[in-house]
């Protein structure tokens, strides 16, 4: 075995930390201290407490407040970026809302009926209906604040004095401003929740008296734009009937002309307005069964006691025979009737003659009594107009095409779309069925090739991005980090000695031929005279930290050489 074998042995022998020069050893060393470094970092990272938002958007006093009790209750916490919450460890979090809630925190700037806990003794009158309507005042503002999207809310209350006189009673009235979250916005069904809920809260308080606003100053209970005054709940009403009723015309249509081949629309116009009618009928009711009560009287009177006639001596005389009626015939009284009417005449004077007669019958009155109360959201009236695409056939030429309906199909259709939502012609309603080629929108993107069309491109780049990460980190590790590596870990070649011939000259050979090979270096190619700076200073190196295997190596050499010799 040569001294260059043994060289590489020993080296090979020796901790891969020691192989390296020590110009190569400091990155080595950083970069481990760096990953090791790295890796505590991450183990710490991982057994840190996971931090989760207690509260947000608190008021100072609050956050205060809070921030106290955590410290009394020893739970760890700390801030979000722009200290706009509070974070404490996942696993506490409703422990610590708890316990906060005890406590009454957080306070969130407002007083609710917690005000009217602790009153004072002796209070007036005044004071105790201020602190009322605080109270009131805070838990509608809390209720409108647990809206999702409000982020702070104030009610301001108006409730007039109460009055015994009627004519000076007065509605109270109330004004909600609410503070919206960046981004977000209430629509009308909030608005109107919100008006109702506040309405409904305060004795008397009317509807249209409350009045809500935002932090911009935009008034958001102002009643729609619509020229029927309609609410939310009313359009959102019409609406859905409308679409109601367009879909019953295509569901029943589309089988017979194709699915997308007809299109509906619907308007219908609603009665919103509530009526209630009360009317009571009297009918005549004059039959013999009907009679309730009946009462007649009668009376008559033939002559009288007092005196009568012409005033005179005639007068005083008794009066004539009176004959009964029953036994006189009628002629004679008719004759005696018209001698007494005859004014002159001769004859026996008569007394005054009355008769009377009354009659009240009562009959049961026939009463109806109609009490009715139609409800809200009648329909009057509906109008439909139905376009209807034209039908696969062929020209005249006998080339496919699309051919209108024929009238008869046409009919067709219009009765079906009648029945379908309940056309009544005492209502008003109308329809009307056009018959129309529709017209297709080409794909700009059907005839491209499929290199050119864009879900083909946009999918080549999605692969494309992966490919080239791919491609450097190839790159990387075989042209830059394995290269690098195996630079570092693999050992120079040793210098392979020149070694005398045999007997004392060795020595002198040696040295010529060293001498020699430092020559021929120096006039050779600047790569060789590297390659033996490196060796030298590699063995330099072994020779300081292992001087046994140099003398080893030293001993070999010389005991090759007396061998030889």
């Amino acid at each position: 075995m040569n001294a260059a074998t043994q060289t590489a042995d020993v080296a090979a022998k020796q901790p891969l930390l020691a192989q390296l020069r020590s110009r190569e050893r400091l990155p080595l060393l950083v970069g481990g201290a760096a990953l090791v470094a790295l890796l505590i970092a991450v183990f710490l990272w991982s057994r840190a407490p996971d931090y989760k938002v207690l509260y947000s958007n608190l008021s100072d006093r609050d956050g205060g407040a809070i921030i106290t009790s955590l410290q009394q209750m020893n739970v760890p916490y700390k801030f979000a970026e722009g200290g706009g919450a509070i974070l404490v460890p996942a696993e506490q979090v409703h422990d610590v809302r708890l316990r906060l809630a005890s406590q009454g925190l957080p306070k969130g700037g407002l007083v609710g009926f917690e005000l009217m806990d602790n009153q004072k003794f002796g209070i007036s009158q005044f004071a105790e209906q201020v602190n009322y309507q605080r109270a009131l005042e805070g838990e509608l503002a809390r209720s409108v604040e647990s809206l999702s999207a409000v982020q702070a809310a104030r009610v301001h209350l108006a409730i007039p004095k109460p009055s015994v006189f009627v004519r000076e009673q007065q509605k109270p009235s109330a004004s909600v401003l609410v503070t919206l979250y960046p981004g977000r916005v209430l629509d009308d069904a909030q608005v109107s929740a919100i008006v109702h809920m506040v309405a409904s809260s305060v004795p008397e308080l009317p509807v249209k008296n409350v009045t809500v606003l935002d932090q911009n100053g935009n008034l958001l209970s102002a009643q729609s734009g619509n020229a029927l005054g309609l609410d939310a709940s009313q359009l959102k009403y019409v609406r859905e009937l409308e679409q109601s009723y367009a879909r019953r015309i295509e569901a029943i249509l589309n089988p017979i002309v194709g699915a997308g081949n007809v299109h509906a629309q619907v308007t219908a116009d609603v009665d919103f307005n509530q009526v209630e009618q009360t009317s009571e009928n009297y009918k005549p009711n004059s039959g013999e069964q009907a009679v309730r009560s009946q009462q007649s009287s009668e009376a008559s009177q033939v002559g009288a006691n007092a005196a009568g006639g012409v005033p005179g001596a005639l007068s005083n005389q008794p009066p004539g025979q009176a004959t009964a009626p029953i036994t006189q015939p009628p002629q004679q009284q008719q004759a005696a009737q018209q001698g007494a009417a005859t004014p002159g005449a001769a004859s026996a004077p008569q007394g005054p003659r009355s008769d009377r007669k009354d009659a009240t019958v009562n009959y049961e009155v026939d009463r109806t009594i109609r009490h009715v109360q139609q409800a809200t959201g009648g329909l009057k009236r509906l109008s439909a107009a139905i376009v209807v695409n034209y039908r696969p056939g062929t020209d005249a030429k006998g080339k496919p095409a699309m051919v209108a309906l024929t009238q008869a199909q046409l009919d067709q259709i219009q009765n079906l779309s009648k029945e379908a939502i309940g056309f009544s012609g005492q209502r008003g309603d109308t329809i009307n069925i056009v018959n129309s080629p529709f017209t297709v929108e080409e794909d700009p993107e059907a005839n491209l090739p499929w290199w050119r069309q864009r879900q083909n491109i946009e999918l080549a780049k999605q692969v494309g991005k992966w490919v080239l990460i791919g491609l450097i980190g190839l790159y990387l590790w075989f042209g830059v980090i394995r290269p690098a590596i195996r630079k570092h870990l693999t050992p120079p070649p040793p210098a392979e000695p020149t070694l005398a011939g045999a007997g004392g000259g060795g020595g002198a050979a040696g040295a010529d031929g060293v001498d020699g090979e430092s020559a021929a270096g120096e006039g050779g190619k600047r790569g060789e005279i590297s390659a033996y700076e490196r060796n030298l200073q590699y063995a330099r190196q072994v020779a300081r930290q292992d001087p046994k295997i140099v003398a080893t190596v030293v001993k070999a050499w010389v005991g090759g050489g007396d061998e030889r010799g």
